[in-house]
């Protein structure tokens, strides 16, 4: 049901290098928030099959979302050749959970 998240947390200078759309997904197996978003999350990600997701868990000590400064969770950053274009928080709207995609995934316009 819900995507596992990775066995290593993966560097930065990695993240910063990937090619393409990358949805990098914040979170832990036991937040709540993170629970409740999960189908949202899924169902959007339906209308992008190629695009990269990486699921972090995170925590107190990780260097990956320290870098990107995330304080809450789940937080979304949207990539774009290791770039940001766009960060979701607690995603609860479909709608722009959607546009944040397209976004990054211009060559699907669902």
């Amino acid at each position: 049901m819900t995507k596992p998240s990775a066995q290593t947390e993966p560097a930065r200078a990695e993240v910063d290098a990937l090619p393409g759309a990358t949805l990098l997904e914040f979170g832990t197996s036991w937040c709540g928030h993170c629970i409740a978003a999960q189908p949202l999350i899924a169902e959007a990600l339906k209308s992008h099959p190629g695009l990269r997701h990486i699921k972090v868990e995170d925590g107190s000590g990780r260097p990956l979302g320290r870098s990107y400064r995330v304080k809450l969770w789940p937080t979304l950053i949207f990539l774009r050749d290791g770039q940001e274009q766009e960060r979701l928080v607690r995603p609860s709207d479909a709608n722009l959970l959607g546009q944040a995609l397209r976004k990054i995934d211009p060559t699907n316009p669902l």
